[in-house]
């Protein structure tokens, strides 16, 4: 029985059309089963939705120089990188800590935090681990726009996904540490169980059990994940301040 609606279309490949309404040649289509040849639906095109290409950056007059000078800092991302259990969190709040007796205004994006909001929809396949990042590094860049300091908690495995996410940032805006912990260590420590599942099969793709981690080819720290929570503190600070 025929019924009309209105759905939105994804496709594999790029497609040449209009809207209905400016060419009914490339403003209509039709839906054809593969199997049976049978043309199961037809269509026509209201708009596409990649309206990107139609959107102009909007400048504002205070800037993120005036904002982060407001506070008397400079704004930037400090991007924690190392396996779960490396103390990446634990390093990254006791940053922020120390920053906020301070005066200053700092932020951590913590990865399994994010995972239960804005990245709730996301597996752990090198693809989504690549969207992951993403979209991190994304609310990042808008957080160090309102002049904070952003302390990144990320496994973030892959090099290029890394490298990605430096590409959105100036040169001293942004700062890798590699919180660098034997996974040995980190599966003693296991601090939420995950080896232990893992190594059971409970977690595909789990990074150091199923998933090999990418160390960085040129971090511009690298932190003992065995020394003293302190010690490592105090090198990230000696960057900052």
């Amino acid at each position: 029985m025929n019924e009309i609606g209105s759905v939105e279309i994804a496709t594999d490949t790029p497609l040449t059309l209009l809207a209905y309404s400016q060419s009914r040649e490339f403003g209509n289509f039709i839906l054809v089963d593969r199997l049976t040849f049978n043309t199961v639906g037809a269509g026509m095109i209201r708009h596409s939705l990649r309206r990107g290409e139609n959107l102009t950056y909007q400048k504002y007059e205070v800037n993120k120089v005036a904002r982060a000078a407001q506070k008397n800092q400079q704004a930037k991302v400090i991007w924690l990188t190392g396996l779960s259990g490396s103390g990446k969190s634990t390093i990254a709040n006791a940053v922020e800590k120390r920053l906020y007796a301070q005066g200053m205004h700092a932020y951590v994006l913590d990865g399994d935090n994010l995972r239960m909001g804005l990245n709730a929809d996301l597996g752990f396949t090198p693809e989504d681990r690549a969207e992951n990042v993403r979209r991190v590094s994304e609310v990042a860049k808008v957080l160090v726009d309102a002049g904070l300091v952003v302390l990144v908690a990320i496994i973030s495995p892959f090099e290029s996904d890394r490298r990605r996410a430096k590409s959105l940032f100036e040169d001293e805006e942004f700062m890798e540490v590699f919180v660098d912990t034997p996974v040995e260590i980190c599966a003693q420590r296991d601090p939420k169980g995950l080896y232990k599942k893992a190594a059971k099969g409970g977690i595909p793709n789990f990074t150091g059990v199923g998933q090999d981690y990418q160390r960085p080819a040129a971090a511009d720290l690298i932190l003992n994940g065995e020394d003293e929570l302190d010690e490592n503190v105090n090198k990230i600070l000696k960057v900052i301040l």
